[in-house]
């Protein structure tokens, strides 16, 4: 079996989607800390005037003991703010008619309360609309143990891994003899940011799915996954 795992982000980009397309489990890593200006409650979309940072406000309280699945959303109007920078953005998208229901009812269909389940909604719209068929764990509902490596590997063993697909800064901090001990291969993923069709000027890389989906709609899992279909 192979397995990956991620912090929930926010609107995420589609190296996280490419590095899910490759494993047959993806294991939702909520009980990380929580982390200021990262894109676990941030991510961008374009805009005639460039890329827009649409941020998810967070109540502002011990965030160095705050884990991801326990970060509460703050209620200031942001679904509202977010959904009207969307509509402003890619109403002349292509495929604008064909998701704009769903991804409106991501923002008006339930009053968030916790990041994690909002960011998990968003993953899993994500992996509907582009075809990617996995299951899906919860590192909080999972007794781990240990940290970095060793607590990847554990749940590695926990979740019957035969191979792990690291990020490609995994590079940096995996002990690959720990994984040995086990029995688990791993994979550092190297992902080439494809190219595809966009409103508003010169191409920009490393956005939110949703500027894939809104542009280039079916086809998106393909265009995802162009020039990266390596072995693993």
């Amino acid at each position: 079996m192979i397995l990956t795992a991620h912090q929930p982000v926010y609107m995420p980009w589609l190296g996280l989607f490419h590095k899910i397309f490759l494993s047959d489990t993806f294991c939702i890593f909520d009980n990380v800390q929580y982390t200021k200006k990262d894109f676990i409650n941030r991510n961008r979309i374009k805009t005639k005037d460039g890329p827009l940072w649409l941020t998810v406000p967070i109540e502002s309280t011990n965030h160095h003991n705050l884990k991801l699945k326990d970060a509460r959303i703050l209620q200031n109007g942001w679904q509202i703010k977010h959904f009207k920078s969307i509509q402003s953005a890619y109403a002349r998208s292509r495929f604008y008619s064909d998701y704009i229901d769903e991804v409106e009812a991501l923002f008006m269909g339930e009053k968030w309360e916790f990041l994690a389940d909002l960011n998990e909604a968003w993953l899993k719209f994500g992996l509907k609309t582009l075809g990617i068929n996995v299951n899906i764990e919860k590192a909080s509902k999972l007794p781990l143990e240990g940290s970095k490596s060793d607590l990847v590997a554990n749940m590695c063993s926990q979740l019957g891994a035969d191979l792990y697909i690291f990020g490609e800064l995994g590079k940096n901090y995996a002990d690959r003899s720990t994984f040995e001990a086990i029995g688990v291969n791993v994979y550092f993923q190297e992902y080439t940011h494809p190219v595809y069709t966009q409103l508003h000027g010169d191409f920009v890389s490393h956005l939110s799915i949703l500027d894939l989906i809104l542009n280039e709609g079916p086809k998106s899992c393909e265009i995802l996954i162009t020039g990266n279909t390596k072995a693993l």
